[in-house]
């Protein structure tokens, strides 16, 4: 995660005011806080040094040294753009559409990349590469990502299954083992049937990766290993389509690094499957 600025800018709206002051002080002042002791920026902001280093945890920096290393990173790479999300307008033409959702789309992904930790998602391949079974739920869009990574993962072999109904949620949770793994998807992180489905599997003592947008949420909190998508949608005009194309993104990472672990073995199964398929049509 280099792109502190990327981190500030999608972490914001998640804050309580004190940390959002400063977080917005920040965001506005980048250059200036490289050389700021934490006491002067709490003396600039009139906030305490804990409430700063609150916001910094709630951002997913360790510390305050972080943030500013991370952030002059974001200054380095030219990374201080604004925010490139258009929504749907109702007067727009086809071409219009065409390159906005493009564009939307490229954004989520770029996006998604700068608040990306290597290290959560090598914790989270080795975690599947482990498991007995896996689960990935999702309800509403995220169920479509659920599927997408069913799907995958049964092309090489990897037992997985995709629940997207609340009912076979709680009843699969209900058997699952200290071996097994669920990946929860969840955009906002708060869909109650995922919540109440996680309950159980964490009782079972049951390993979970969330996929959410960037922030603090209760699916995240409830997980062994966090990944994010980035939430740039503004509106539910627009329903969840970048931020869809987002975390797939983060699923055929997660399917590439698993499938490398055992390359030859998982190209052999990749081949079986596709000649299935071709045969099918001849």
């Amino acid at each position: 995660m280099q792109n502190g600025m990327e981190r500030i800018r999608q972490g914001i709206k998640i804050l309580n005011p004190s940390e959002r002051k400063v977080a917005e002080f920040i965001f506005h002042n980048p250059q200036e806080i490289l050389e700021m002791p934490i006491a002067k920026l709490s003396k600039k902001t009139n906030t305490s040094e804990a409430t700063i280093i609150r916001m910094c945890r709630s951002l997913h920096f360790k510390g305050f040294r972080e943030l500013k290393l991370s952030i002059s990173a974001s200054i380095n790479q030219g990374n201080l753009e604004v925010n490139k999300y258009q929504d749907i307008s109702a007067d727009a033409t086809l071409s219009e559409i065409i390159e906005s959702i493009s564009n939307n789309n490229m954004h989520a992904i770029n996006s998604t990349l700068a608040i990306m930790d290597p290290k959560a998602m090598d914790e989270a391949v080795d975690l599947l590469n482990k498991a007995r079974r896996i689960i990935a739920i999702g309800v509403g869009a995220s169920a479509i990502v659920a599927l997408d990574f069913e799907q995958k993962l049964k092309r090489i072999n990897k037992w997985c299954e995709a629940l997207t109904d609340s009912h076979t949620q709680l009843t699969s949770a209900v058997h699952l083992q200290a071996n097994d793994l669920v990946l929860a998807v969840s955009y906002s992180g708060e869909t109650k049937e995922i919540i109440d489905t996680l309950k159980i599997v964490t009782a079972n003592h049951a390993k979970v990766i969330s996929l959410t947008g960037y922030g603090t949420n209760t699916v995240q909190k409830m997980a062994d290993v966090n990944l994010f998508a980035s939430p740039i949608e503004k509106s539910i005009r627009s329903g969840a389509t970048a931020s869809r194309i987002a975390q797939l993104n983060v699923i055929d990472i997660l399917f590439t690094g698993l499938a490398s672990i055992n390359y030859k073995q998982s190209v052999d199964y990749l081949d079986k499957t596709r000649k299935a398929i071709q045969d099918r049509f001849k």
